[in-house]
């Protein structure tokens, strides 16, 4: 019953199936292997880009940061979410890698920053004054980090905002396909079509060993993005490696069908939460974490049964009444079976 984080699932049997493949024979190193030139047509097709340019990095973390380092100079500030990845899990990268650039933090529910938030941000920057940051960029994250799913349209009315003032903006999508599977969008809808100009595109968090992509849809940024990724020591001398799991996660459209398995396994478990007296959903579910609260008590029985996961925000104890309600995070992936949601139900239930 491993429900801590996504990142705790496997590799997908596709994926180590290509890794051994492209380790037969020789290839060129850094990123001029064959299976490289693969990988850009797959995912050109299908986000419908064809001119769009596609990297590949090793970390979530690396996508995210040589991503804003293009886009944002270290004069300016990037408007985020308060609880955005980019803020709360990266250790400072991404001041580091802009070279000092401000993250202006926006509060939002469930995640999201809605489009008059955005904009009194950005007007309330002092744009012009030689001695205030700067405005720079835009970046949110879909699926957000409270579990929910910006759609099509909501990225569109952001990222309309940011084109009024001139800014790029980017999309942390560490969980990109889980939101796109949730919103029955396409990739282009959600992306480009809407205004993004480069997604981070993950990967790891669905299957793969470790490789996300950087998709730039104007290839203007593209040199640039090579040289802060060899000077940021994020270039994978043997880059095959990264190319063969990407292959693989979009043959066949896999990397969708890995998304839905781990979706219907959240809505699964959530569905079966919330049959529980006294339990509720913090966020919305729209893909594969849930936010959940439910008794003590049966938070214990579950722990105490082997289950994994945190007590979300961290602060909170076991000890004490067992009808009080906990809150958590619950995250499943491709790889979460029905009997493992069903034996962690039957604990909480019997509990």
């Amino acid at each position: 019953m491993i429900f801590s984080s996504d990142n705790a699932g496997p590799a997908a049997p596709e994926v180590m199936a290509a890794l051994m493949r492209a380790n037969e024979g020789y290839a060129a190193p850094y990123g001029n292997d064959p299976i490289m030139d693969t990988v850009r047509s797959l995912i050109r097709e299908a986000f419908e880009a064809p001119d769009a340019m596609v990297h590949l990095v090793a970390t979530g973390t690396a996508a995210n940061v040589l991503s804003l380092a293009c886009l944002c100079p270290p004069w300016a500030r990037v408007y985020t979410h308060e609880a955005a990845h980019i803020e709360e899990d990266e250790c400072g990268a991404p001041e580091f890698y802009t070279g000092g650039a401000k993250l202006q933090l926006l509060p939002g529910d469930h995640g999201k920053i809605a489009p008059e938030t955005l904009r009194a941000a950005i007007e309330g920057t002092d744009h012009g004054f030689v001695h205030t940051v700067q405005r720079g960029a835009v970046s949110i994250t879909n699926l957000t980090e409270s579990g929910a799913a910006y759609t099509p349209d909501e990225v569109a009315a952001l990222s309309s905002i940011a084109k009024e003032f001139d800014l790029p903006f980017h999309m942390d999508g560490a969980r990109f396909s889980n939101a796109l599977v949730g919103t029955n969008a396409t990739p282009a809808d959600m992306t480009w079509k809407a205004g993004v100009d480069a997604l981070s595109f993950g990967g790891t968090k669905n299957g793969l060993l470790g490789v996300e992509a950087v998709i730039f849809f104007d290839p203007a940024k593209a040199w640039e993005f090579e040289l802060r990724r060899k000077r940021g020591a994020h270039l994978f001398s043997k880059h095959r490696y990264l190319s063969a799991q990407m292959e693989a996660y979009m043959t066949d459209d896999l990397w969708l069908s890995l998304a839905r398995r781990a979706n219907a396994a959240a809505r699964k478990l959530s569905d079966g939460i919330l049959a529980l007296e006294g339990a509720s959903m913090l966020h919305p579910v729209d893909g594969n974490e849930i936010f959940a609260a439910f008794p003590r008590g049966a938070h214990r029985a579950a722990m105490a049964a082997g289950a994994q996961y945190y007590l979300w925000p961290f602060n909170q104890s076991l000890d004490g009444p067992d009808h009080e309600p906990l809150s958590c995070r619950l995250v499943c992936n491709w790889a979460t079976t029905d009997e493992m949601v069903e034996e962690f139900l039957s604990v909480i239930s019997n509990a």
